[in-house]
């Protein structure tokens, strides 16, 4: 289902059986020593290919590059100072897609800092509005889910999500004993800005404590954010 590894026929079967096409995205962005950078990305990729194979439908290669949020400055964070060059990429996607035969497109944000979900949702609803066929649906990784840790930044959300589809790249060794320095968040805020300080032993971890994330847990968060896509995805086809 990774459109990067098919060959037309492929594609063509693939589509003539669910034609959806996903098109994750992300950023790439400082995740405190033990996850990767390409994180978010990674996290939109495997979580579509997931329901590519459960549900049909095809998965375009993901975006590395997002914009918005409060890491532009953390080591290696390349993030985009506005919109303008992911959006313009994106909606040539789509004319593409459309002209190809597509019926349902889904734009999917593995990276959701408020810039980014208001550049998404911008592009789906201008899709829209304008003379199109194809559907277009924008969904991100922390769409609303029951009983699930909170969506997070590098906490236990996000890594537990990546190690169902890259788990060697985690390395929590990277990271102190929670024994020996536990987190000090006042009034219990693991969202405060005082995690933004470079001393903080979670230094750019927004979120409960990822030293706590439990692996066994991975496919079943997986799942349900799949099925949450699955969902989406079905509505639209049905409509």
């Amino acid at each position: 289902m990774q459109m990067e590894l098919m060959r037309p026929g492929q594609l063509r079967d693939a589509l003539a059986k669910r034609s959806v096409v996903f098109i994750p995205i992300g950023a790439f962005e400082f995740h405190q020593e033990h996850l990767p950078f390409g994180l978010d990305a990674l996290n939109a990729h495997g979580l579509t290919c997931l329901t590519a194979h459960r549900f049909g439908g095809a998965v375009l290669p993901p975006l590395y590059y997002g914009t918005g949020g409060s890491h532009k400055s953390y080591p290696w964070t390349i993030m985009m100072n506005d919109e303008v060059e992911i959006r313009g990429m994106l909606e040539q996607t789509l004319t593409r897609l459309q002209e190809l035969g597509v019926k349902v497109a889904v734009i999917f944000s593995g990276h959701f800092a408020p810039e980014q979900l208001e550049m998404i949702s911008s592009i789906a609803e201008r899709w829209r509005q304008g003379a199109n066929y194809m559907k277009v649906i924008d969904l991100a990784i922390n769409m609303p889910l029951d009983s699930t840790p909170s969506p997070d930044h590098a906490g236990v959300f996000e890594t537990t999500v990546l190690s169902r589809f890259e788990p060697l790249t985690i390395d929590l060794s990277q990271l102190p004993s929670i024994d020996k320095v536990p987190a000090i968040d006042p009034d219990g805020d693991s969202y405060g800005l005082h995690r933004h300080d470079p001393s903080h032993v979670l230094w750019g971890v927004f979120g409960e404590d990822p030293r706590k994330y439990q692996p066994a847990e991975a496919h079943a968060l997986a799942l349900k954010l799949s099925e949450a896509i699955e969902l989406s995805v079905g509505s639209a086809l049905a409509d």
